[in-house]
């Protein structure tokens, strides 16, 4: 049996990109919270229609989500668990579809969701190749 690869070389940039999605979504929990415990931003949501404050909460929930899944595939990453690859690769698709989302529902400006949207199709297709066709992959991610 051979000795398992340590973490290192290429597979430090998806940890370095699960890193970035946490930082900035734990910033957008932030926020989120920051709205609820101001009054003033705390009326202006409440004043706001329902379907408007149904739209904020999906959003609050979705990113509490994103930030569960992407706290526990650091902690996969770490364990070197062999959950990992296949986790990875479904987080990569559901980020691809939140950037779909954002692009096509979502009231912000066409540039910041294009480099949104360019920003996660990057990712995903070299990320996805790779985490499926590395022996590096196969041999570092071997434990339970």
């Amino acid at each position: 049996m051979s000795k398992p690869s340590l973490l290192g070389g290429w597979l430090f940039a998806p940890m370095v990109y699960l890193l970035l999605v946490l930082l900035s979504s734990s910033l957008m929990l932030i926020i989120y919270v920051m709205t609820v415990v101001l009054p003033e931003t705390r009326s202006q949501l409440l004043a706001n229609s329902q379907a408007f404050s149904v739209q904020w909460y999906i959003s609050f929930v979705t990113t509490v989500l994103i930030w569960m899944y992407t706290f526990w595939l650091l902690l996969l990453y770490g364990k070197r668990s062999r959950r990992f690859p296949k986790h990875f690769i479904i987080w990569l698709l559901l980020m691809l579809l939140l950037a779909l989302k954002t692009f096509a529902f979502a009231p912000v400006s066409d540039a910041i969701a294009l480099r949104n949207l360019f920003i996660t199709l990057l990712g995903a297709a070299l990320f996805v190749p790779y985490i499926k066709r590395s022996e590096r992959v196969k041999k570092t991610f071997i434990e339970p």
